[in-house]
């Protein structure tokens, strides 16, 4: 942390010497390379500091090949070299010569960045239908010490990437549901929701590759279904836990259940706050000249970054059984989440090598985001068969995002806009009304119903700009109301036909979509349908299954990729979304195997292919300014392999693996310009556990993540590592946990790059790394029999989940 602190004041205190322009008759120059590798090493920071003051008059980084060159008026001063995971080493420098070469200047690290292994089950956890895959979270006692997001990287198929963006195969295009529903607790951000969530609320989590024909269309990869505790019998249990981490902050969460007569009642509640943490940032991009391809100006941006959450959610349902044929069910889930975020960044421009920018800006900025689902289930049985159900179902939710920017600056060389504040609120408001009924028969199985989704959001921004007087006045060309409504009508009828060694499941959905937009730049009025198959055939044998599945699946673009707000937080690197955004429609192909011998092991095969896929792009917006949106540009193939190996060595120690591999082709057309990417990505997670008789259990963990194929660029890869500890006491009621994550440094450096025939952008930043987290849980009740659930409710998977590639 000092050497960030030690940087970021080197940085500040040059911005006020550049803007003055002193006459520069003293050069230093040399190359920076690792005293272990003989590797040349670029950004590190190189600063001139005053001998007498020990203040920093000017500070630089190295290039890419790991050289620099600074120079300032004459005087007597030291070079300080700081990097993270280094130690700082200052140079004397001979103050009666004006050039200085140092040549290769050795620079060594203060601490080796390790990795580990990790923690799980004892059992088989896995078990595969003919259309899913589900993981067994009850099964796995490492549940008890870990969070649900960290439950979701031993899913198989499922990843967590350095930033904890949850993937299905590669990609941020599925849906989540909560217990089969959509739910306002993970609409906005899963990942934060799953991280205040312990691991022991979740009894197991589906990956629905073949989604049937009773679910919406939405999601390219599939779904994800996680499904929490509901157990709850005659008579009350529950339990409560504490958990503190050094980098998630606290964790509190309380669930309990009660069952009297014919009502039933589990509500699940908790809170979290993260403190405000900052760490080190990097920008630069350079620009070409369109003719020859040369670098004609190019803008660094480096500074520090900060960001402190503090969340709470709810959830609780209340059951009915009037008799054996009636069940009526009124559920509620809500979460709240504010935000502080913002950063303070030092800007240089260089053109034709003259310095025509040099200035800081600073952002503090806040977000609020809360939600609201409220449901209400009725389920008819018959007596003739208990499988045969009616079910009528309607919902209503309700989201809230406000977002808070204030920009001001230092005024300083080549900066000519005024400070100015941004205001978002955006959110949407939908109804659903559903009819399921299903028929079993002594082979087959039919369902069919109706659906009925209307929804409507909004986005009302502006921005207003620094006058005279210190007064804030709103700028009318940056004010816009955007209002959107995307209605869906759906049908479907699907048939499963079970034998002995043979299960098949076939189905259609037709869907239509209503979609009406208006906006100061203009309005959307889009229509379409939509008849979506999907096939799934399971074939078992003596103590393994072969499944083939084939599916088409739509990505509807929603109010985050289609907000035309401007976000302009960062004056060079500006993001907005694409009102005129069309659908995909993702065509889905899967092969696989599961054997539950000893343990357990699933192997998949993938194949999906999709046009006009919708892709994050980036485009030249002029002067030194980048604008990043979404657009209907890509061709998308992906060939995957997944496979998931969960073993128990002895009784007492187990391993799992959860790797996947991907082949990726993109190709895509945007502002006249061809692209086309191809490669690998993929991801490795392991771990292993071991119980001892005493009660207690330790584990740990390595996982990967791959640098990901995008359209025009590539995002970062990670390493990381966990270690954990628990011990069970007052008859397994009480557990005591203990972990730590990637305990051999502090930060991660996670690296994005994109490159256009107009410009190449690079940017970096530090991630916290090392976390220590303690935890507590306590499990009390008494239980006799289970509250009746209903088996059909509304599960509104149509949305967007974004994500990238």
């Amino acid at each position: 942390m000092k050497r960030h602190l030690l940087a970021i004041i080197f940085l500040f205190f040059s911005t006020g010497l550049l803007a003055q322009s002193p006459a520069l008759n003293v050069t230093v120059k040399g190359m920076v390379v690792d005293s272990a590798t003989n590797k040349t090493m670029d950004f590190v920071t190189i600063a001139l500091q005053d001998i007498k003051t020990k203040s920093a008059v000017k500070s630089t980084l190295t290039k890419t090949d790991g050289s620099f060159q600074i120079a300032t008026k004459k005087g007597q001063y030291n070079i300080v070299l700081a990097f993270m995971g280094y130690a700082n080493k200052t140079i004397a420098l001979d103050s009666t010569v004006s050039e200085v070469n140092l040549g290769s200047i050795k620079f060594s690290a203060s601490a080796q960045q390790l990795n580990e292994v990790q923690v799980t089950g004892v059992k088989p956890l896995m078990k595969q239908e003919v259309d899913r895959i589900s993981y067994d979270v009850q099964a796995d006692p490492e549940s008890k010490v870990v969070t649900a997001l960290d439950m979701m990287r031993k899913v198989p198929m499922v990843s967590v990437d350095g930033q904890d963006n949850i993937k299905l195969r590669g990609t941020g295009n599925y849906k989540i549901l909560l217990n089969g529903k959509e739910s306002a607790l993970l609409a906005k951000n899963p990942s934060d929701v799953l991280k205040a969530m312990p691991g022991t609320n979740i009894v197991r989590i589906e990956v629905i590759t073949t989604p049937p024909a009773k679910y919406d269309a939405e999601g390219l990869a599939g779904i994800i279904n996680i499904i929490t505790q509901k157990k709850g019998d005659e008579g009350y249990n529950g339990s409560v836990s504490a958990n503190y981490n050094t980098v998630w902050g606290t964790r509190v969460n309380a669930s309990a259940t009660v069952k009297q007569g014919k009502f039933g009642f589990n509500t699940d509640i908790g809170w979290n706050t993260r403190p405000e943490l900052s760490s080190d940032f990097f920008n630069q991009t350079d620009f070409f000249d369109p003719a020859t391809g040369a670098v004609t100006s190019s803008i660094v941006q480096n500074g520090s970054r900060f960001s402190g959450r503090k969340s709470k959610y709810a959830n609780a349902e209340l059951s009915f059984e009037a008799d054996s044929l009636n069940l009526i069910t009124a559920s509620l889930n809500y979460y709240n989440g504010d935000n502080t975020q913002g950063n303070s960044q030092f800007s240089v421009k260089d053109s034709d090598d003259v310095r025509t920018a040099s200035y800081n800006t600073f952002n503090n900025g806040k977000s609020q985001y809360k939600g609201t689902d409220l449901g209400l289930d009725y389920q008819l049985g018959f007596k003739r068969n208990k499988d045969q159900l009616l079910t009528v179902s309607y919902k209503y939710s309700e989201s809230d995002n406000e977002q808070f920017n204030n920009v001001t600056s230092d005024h300083g060389l080549g900066y000519n806009q005024p400070d100015y504040k941004q205001y978002n609120n955006s959110g949407s408001k939908e109804h659903t009304g559903q009819l399921d009924y299903v028929q079993p028969f002594k082979v087959l199985t039919i369902e069919a119903g109706g659906k009925m989704i209307i929804r409507d959001s909004y986005s009302d921004f502006s921005t207003a700009k620094l006058a005279a007087g210190d007064v804030f006045v709103t700028d009318p060309s940056q004010v816009n109301n955007f209002i959107y409504s995307q209605d869906v009508y759906s049908l479907y009828n699907s048939y499963q036909l079970k034998f002995t060694k043979y299960t098949v499941k076939a189905g259609l959905r037709l869907e239509r979509t209503v979609i009406d937009g208006a906006f100061s730049e203009g309005g959307i009025a889009q229509r379409y349908n939509n008849l979506v198959p999907s096939l799934s055939i399971q074939r078992s044998l003596k103590s393994s299954s072969l499944t083939f599945g084939f599916t088409q699946r739509i990505q509807r673009p929603y109010i985050d990729q289609l907000n035309p707000f401007v976000d302009r937080s960062n004056p060079q690197y500006v993001n907005v979304g694409n009102p005129y955004l069309r659908p995909t429609t993702n065509n889905n192909f899967e092969l696989g195997y599961s054997n539950f011998t000893k343990g357990s092991i699933n192997i998949n095969t993938n194949y999906s292919f999709s046009n006009n896929s919708i892709e994050s792009v980036t485009s030249y917006l002029g002067g030194d300014t980048t604008g990043t949106t979404f657009a209907n540009v890509g061709q998308n193939k992906n060939l995957g392999l997944d496979v998931n190996i969960n073993y128990p060595i002895t009784t007492k120690l187990n391993v799992n693996i959860n790797a996947e591999i991907r082949r990726v082709w993109l190709r895509g057309t945007y502002n006249g310009e061809f692209y086309s990417a191809a490669g690998q990505q993929g991801h490795v997670f392991t771990y292993t556990s071991y119980k001892f008789d005493s009660g207690y259990r330790v584990g740990m963990n390595i996982n990967f993540d791959s640098r990901y194929v995008m359209l025009q660029g590539t995002d970062n890869y990670w390493v990381g590592g966990s270690l954990y500890v628990s011990k069970e006491l007052l008859n397994k009621k009480l557990n005591i946990s203990l972990g730590v994550n990637n305990p051999f440094a502090k930060f991660n450096k996670l690296d994005f790059r994109t490159r256009t025939r107009d410009f190449s952008t690079t940017n970096y930043f530090y991630n916290y790394y090392r976390a220590i987290g303690f935890g507590l849980q306590y499990k009390f009740g008494r239980l006799n029999a289970n509250i009746k659930k209903n088996q059909r409710g509304i599960n509104n998977d149509d949305k967007s989940s974004g994500g990238r590639n």
